[in-house]
């Protein structure tokens, strides 16, 4: 249940305060007339008008002036709704029409003076004074209220390009650290990886011919790598956040697939066949994520707790299978990342990955990686691709 805001509650309370005191004038001071008309239609018209003062502030306004200034002269209950005057002057001014307030308010106040310069007063000059005042402070209260505000939103909003300005002066300079540790990688290790090849290369050629001259080559490479190994930590280092922990687990490997098959939660049949426990690391760690990605998907999508998986690592090449049943398992090409990260997890190694439904009911994940890896492998092999289990 929504609480009432202040403005309704400041709306209610002016119009009980006005009717109650009308009555209670009613009720106990002596009337020199009898009751009219105007002594119902004139307070109730007045409170209509308060009520829709924030949706139609001039329209409200003028309305309530109207009654306020026809009530005293012409209506024989002296009751309190000139209170409703003063409602609608501030909330004028507060919602950015004082110009409007001011005029009313000054053509109330004029029209006052000019009844009471008749032959019968109904307010001395103190009480007159003091209206005028109460007019003033209203129309001057709610000027200030509209500028304050203005000056918390201004306030807010420059808070707010300060945050975004902070956040656009970070990420330009997250990208200009990015170029200058790419043209470091290019510049520092690219040459001395260059450079190594290249002693490699004469060293093989001088070990027959010219032994000294390999020798030479052999620690021009010796040093070369020392130095891009340091420049390679320090980079990492620079790349690493600062929050992040150091692992405290060994890396995911077929040697220890029953630790992938325990974290992923499933009962899970093994099949294994062949060495798994001297593959090339390349090799070993992309087969280990294809396991645990294709079993997440299993625990994720499948609607079953039951897998099988099969390794075989024969004839050059290891062989990943992993099947379910589940009847929740539906080919859609994917709609996250998972079948595309396994993908080009065994494309960057020149192997192959098939996922889809069985014919016979659930789904497959069929991976085969090479063990001989090609000459033309990549260095910036996909080890970070994302693992969200997502088909």
């Amino acid at each position: 249940m929504s609480r009432p805001s202040t403005s309704t509650i400041v709306t209610s309370v002016t119009i009980a305060v006005a009717l109650i005191g009308t009555l209670a004038s009613y009720a106990f001071f002596p009337r020199v007339n009898p009751l009219n008309a105007l002594d119902l239609v004139l307070p109730l018209t007045a409170a209509c008008g308060l009520l829709v003062r924030e949706r139609f502030p001039v329209a409200a306004l003028i309305v309530v002036a109207a009654s306020v200034v026809a009530y005293y002269p012409w209506a024989t209950v002296d009751g309190p709704i000139l209170v409703l005057l003063f409602v609608c002057l501030y909330s004028a001014a507060d919602l950015g029409h004082l110009t409007a307030a001011i005029a009313t308010g000054g053509a109330s106040l004029l029209a006052m003076g000019i009844g009471e310069s008749g032959g019968v007063r109904h307010v001395d000059d103190s009480l007159f004074l003091m209206i005028a005042g109460w007019v003033v402070a209203a129309i001057a209260f709610g000027g200030v209220t509209r500028n304050r505000r203005a000056y918390l939103e201004e306030a807010r909003q420059h808070a707010l390009d300060a945050v975004r300005s902070k956040e656009e002066e970070a990420r330009r300079r997250a990208g200009e650290e990015r170029l200058r540790i790419a043209r470091e990688l290019h510049d520092v290790l690219g040459h001395n990886i260059s450079m190594i090849n290249v002693q490699a290369a004469a060293a093989l050629h001088g070990l027959k011919k010219r032994p000294e001259e390999a020798e030479t080559a052999l620690r021009t490479i010796k040093d070369t790598s020392k130095e891009t190994l340091r420049e390679l930590r320090t980079t990492l280092g620079v790349l690493r956040q600062v929050d992040e922990d150091a692992p405290t687990t060994p890396p995911d490997s077929l040697a220890r697939v029953e630790a992938l098959v325990r974290d992923s939660g499933l009962d899970v049949r093994t099949e294994l066949s062949g060495p798994l426990d001297a593959l090339p690391t390349e090799v070993d760690l992309a087969a280990a994520r294809i396991v645990r990605e294709a079993l997440t998907n299993v625990s994720r999508h499948s609607g079953t707790d039951r897998a099988t998986l099969r390794l075989t690592s024969a004839s050059g090449h290891v062989e990943i299978e992993v099947d379910d049943e589940g009847p929740g398992a539906a080919y859609d090409e994917g709609s996250g990342f998972g079948v595309q990260g396994m993908r080009e997890r065994a494309a960057a190694l020149g192997g192959t990955l098939v996922a889809g439904p069985r014919p016979e009911g659930g789904w497959r994940v069929a991976a085969r990686l090479p063990l001989n890896l090609p000459t033309n492998l990549p260095l910036n092999l996909p080890t970070n691709l994302p693992t969200n289990g997502a088909r």
